[in-house]
């Protein structure tokens, strides 16, 4: 390990790009303390005190503990990700959008282009929205969230989150281009990580107050390992098709005639599919803060769908189903891969080349990507169900008859303090083993070992 750091820090470029990625995200941690004028801080700190555990908690551990804090980068960088969602579905639905990615380089600077314009547009609408929520939210002990409410309050919030989100996205794309890895995948890396150092500190007091028993702490940790193991194992999987290329005489040199594998990863989405399916059902749960309050039958329709509530839950999990295989579609396309493998003579043994080829690809990614999305349900709600359980008794008419008749563990979890949710820690283990793999590489390309001697990060055969 002690090698590989050196190897890294003995490469000019590598170390240069290391150098200001760690530069890049200090200045995003900076930031991060940084108030929006007009809010009082140490009532808003006492508001999302109480509502740790719930679906502002999960927001404010998403953004790194900004929007807590309501400082200038409270929006984060889900505007980007919420512009980047909308943008790829009317990818599918727009034949300008489609045309523009099938321009190659030139179209996908348009496509970025517009998502920018889509984020700064979500910003606006989004930090009015949050001005107006603290505005009519009252604080702890009656305190108001706002030292002087009105119109100048709302102006300057716009003004100051909408700078914020388009600072953190610039940030996001000075990394990709500059640094190590990628740069908004990073930027909530850091957001989520930052929490941790006072997770531990505070699970060590519980202990020395006795609050928490060192043996559940060994075994939380083991847990924890184990699922980070698992989450490792799976994001490696592979099914490895093989591929067999024709001989074929061009001039006086002969090329093909070699045997080689289509590797189609078990997770094709990544944590993609949980980002968008949080982000999805952030939109609901927004609209229905602000619009149903009134409403007695539509309000108790909107409590359906906070936080650990059954039919969030359930949405959750079929969302995270859909974005898997949505986004899947959007990165691979089985016609164009059938094509160029016709197009270079090459062939699937037993499979007929062109449209058969396609269909045998997609019924293969199809199965995987279902295994896959299942997968990313369970570690999604995974963390959810050991803190809280499913909640069933929420469920109208036979919610109290489930609630007596599942066991307690089901119904009210089990109790454990679990710091990443189940979106974070995917978020965590695969932004670092992408990082991770892009810096071995870029070490292997100067014939240095990586931090994995003879075991480099590579799939695994499926």
């Amino acid at each position: 390990m002690l090698t590989t750091f050196q190897n890294i820090l003995s490469i000019p470029d590598l170390r240069r790009r290391l150098l200001y990625t760690f530069m890049i995200l200090a200045v995003y941690r900076v930031g991060g303390q940084i108030p929006t004028p007009g809010v009082n801080a140490e009532a808003l700190r006492s508001f999302f005190a109480e509502q740790a555990g719930s679906f502002l908690g999960f927001l404010d551990l998403f953004s790194g503990g900004n929007l807590g804090q309501m400082t200038i980068f409270a929006l984060g960088i889900m505007p980007y990700i919420s512009a980047s969602i909308i943008l790829q579905l009317l990818t599918v639905i727009w034949p300008y959008l489609e045309k523009l990615k099938e321009e190659g380089e030139i179209g996908r600077r348009k496509i970025t282009q517009y998502t920018r314009y889509g984020t700064v547009v979500l910003s606006i609408i989004q930090s009015f929205a949050i001005a107006m929520w603290i505005e009519n939210q009252p604080g702890p002990g009656g305190m108001s969230l706002v030292v002087n409410p009105g119109l100048g309050f709302k102006l300057m919030t716009i003004l100051t989150l909408t700078t914020g989100t388009a600072f953190v996205m610039w940030l996001g794309e000075q990394i990709t281009e500059r640094g190590i890895g990628n740069g908004i995948s990073l930027i909530i890396f850091a957001g989520i990580v930052v929490g941790l150092p006072g997770a531990i500190f505070g699970t060590v007091q519980d202990v020395r107050n006795s609050t928490l028993n060192l043996l559940a702490v060994l075994v939380l940790l083991v847990f924890m390992v184990g699922v980070v193991a698992a989450i490792v194992y799976v994001e490696r999987a592979q099914r490895r098709i093989p591929v067999q290329y024709a001989k074929r005489i061009v001039g006086r040199r002969m090329y093909g005639g070699r045997s080689v594998h289509l590797p189609l990863k078990l997770n094709t989405g990544g944590v993609i599919p949980v980002i968008f399916a949080s982000s999805m059902l952030a939109v609901p749960q927004t609209i229905a803060g602000f619009m149903f309050t009134d409403v007695p039958w539509l309000r108790d329709v909107a409590r359906q769908l906070d936080y650990n509530m059954p039919l969030y839950n359930l949405m959750y999990f079929l969302l995270i189903i859909f974005f898997a295989y949505f986004y899947t579609s959007i990165i691979f396309n089985p016609v164009d891969v059938a094509d160029n493998m016709k197009k270079y003579g090459g062939f699937i043994p037993g499979i007929r080349p062109g449209r058969r080829t396609a269909e045998y690809l997609d019924e293969v990614l199809s199965r995987l990507t279902f295994v896959g999305s299942i997968y990313l349900g369970v570690v999604a709600l995974l963390p959810i169900f050991l803190i809280s359980g499913l909640n069933v008794g929420a469920l109208p008419v036979i919610g109290p008859a489930l609630d007596r008749a599942l066991p307690n563990f089901i119904t009210q979890g089990l109790g454990v303090k679990f710091y990443f949710g189940g979106t974070s820690l995917l978020i965590v283990v695969g932004v670092a083993m992408d990082t991770v793999q892009q810096i071995e590489s870029q070490l292997l390309m100067r014939h240095y070992d990586g931090f994995l001697k003879g075991s480099r990060v590579r799939g695994r055969r499926g």
